[in-house]
Parts: C-alpha cells; structure tokens; sequence
C-alpha cells in the first residue's frame, strides 16, 4: 500500500516520460536546422549555390537545383584545354565582379 506522503521519484516511469522530453526537444531542434538550411530542405523551391574554401586547392561547389544536388570537388591543378576569348572580367573596387562578353 502506497502512503500519500512517500516520494514518487522512485517511479522508473517518471525517468522514461523525461527521455521522452529530452527527444522531442532534440527533434524541435534537428527540425529547426534543416529548416533554416536550403541545402536541407526539400520543401525549398530555390536555386541554392553554396561554394566552400573559395579559390583554394581544395574548393567545393554544392548546386541545389530544384530536387537535384550536384556536388563538384576542385582537385587543385590547374586547368587546360583549347577555346576562344569569350568576354573580360573586371574586379571593381567593392570586391564585386562584372563579366563583358565579347561581341
């Protein structure tokens, strides 16, 4: 027979409803993350560019179009090959750059 006055601490379910609460909060917080992250988020309906380590030998190029995700890895040697002079780029004193195609 169980007093009114004895602790209930010593009830193991008290211990599983507080995992519980810890994961929902966990999963509060993953939701939150893939929300805020358009790489994540399926629901996004964005063209996402995410470029890591720019002009680095190990540069990488995340490319979010629509449902498709396309992952490019720079392998630090330079490039070669034969084409055409297409235009002119132009840092401008802000850090912006602007591309003048040839005509």
């Amino acid at each position: 027979m169980k007093l009114l006055h004895e602790p209930e601490t010593e009830d193991p379910i008290l211990s599983v409803v507080n995992l519980i609460d810890v994961f929902l909060v966990i999963i509060a917080a993953l939701l939150i993350v893939v929300a805020k992250n358009p790489l994540l988020n399926a629901f996004g309906k964005q063209d996402v560019t995410v470029i890591t380590d720019a002009g680095k030998p190990g540069m990488e190029v995340v490319v979010k179009k629509g449902e498709k995700i396309e992952h490019y890895k720079s392998t630090g040697k330079i490039g070669q090959g034969e084409g055409d002079k297409a235009g002119t780029a132009y840092r401008m004193k802000d850090g912006s750059i602007v591309y003048v195609p040839e005509n």
